[in-house]
């Protein structure tokens, strides 16, 4: 089962979350690729980069590129500061070619996780556990997600990817 944490059906799962996204400024375009930028907060930036690297981050405000093939992670909306892969503590799944590619931060699920559960059974039920999860107020997406935001548009993606995958090999 597929699960979108973008529905209205059921209500706000952590409205802290979404009362800081709407709080964000218009991003800007990464200047290293051009991909439009998403909002971050600046805690966010600051848990995910190394130590040394800290001073630096403490007054812009930042954006999050997303694109797979760009280094940048972090780029504030002046362009005097950016922030690597290799600048974080933690792996970026969405730029990550290498497993374990991480999907889920406060959880702890990555792709081989869905790959596995899908090869032996057909289908996966992780979206389904983690929706369960944040529903229950367990997640901490803008402290531990290095876009700041909820994994269960990437954990969607990933599973429906390897569904489909499965379904391919096995016609």
């Amino acid at each position: 089962m597929i699960i979108d944490c973008c529905t209205k059906e059921e209500p706000a799962v952590d409205s802290k979350c979404e009362a800081d996204a709407v709080n964000q400024v218009v991003p800007e375009r990464c200047r290293a690729c051009g991909e439009q930028g998403a909002p971050v907060s600046r805690k966010t930036v600051l848990l995910m980069l190394k130590p040394e690297l800290l001073e630096q981050a403490m007054t812009a405000t930042y954006s999050f590129c997303s694109a797979r093939d760009c280094p940048v992670v972090y780029f504030d909306e002046q362009g005097s500061h950016r922030f690597t892969t290799n600048d974080l503590r933690v792996t970026v799944g969405v730029k990550a070619s290498q497993d374990p590619i991480p999907l889920c931060y406060c959880f702890g699920f990555d792709e081989s996780h869905i790959r596995d559960e899908i090869s032996k059974t057909g289908k996966t039920t992780i979206p389904a556990r983690i929706s369960n999860l944040i529903r229950e107020g367990l997640c901490a997406c803008d402290s531990r997600n290095p876009s700041g935001m909820c994994c269960l548009g990437e954990v969607n993606k990933a599973a429906k990817k390897f569904l489909e995958e499965a379904v391919e090999v096995k016609s």
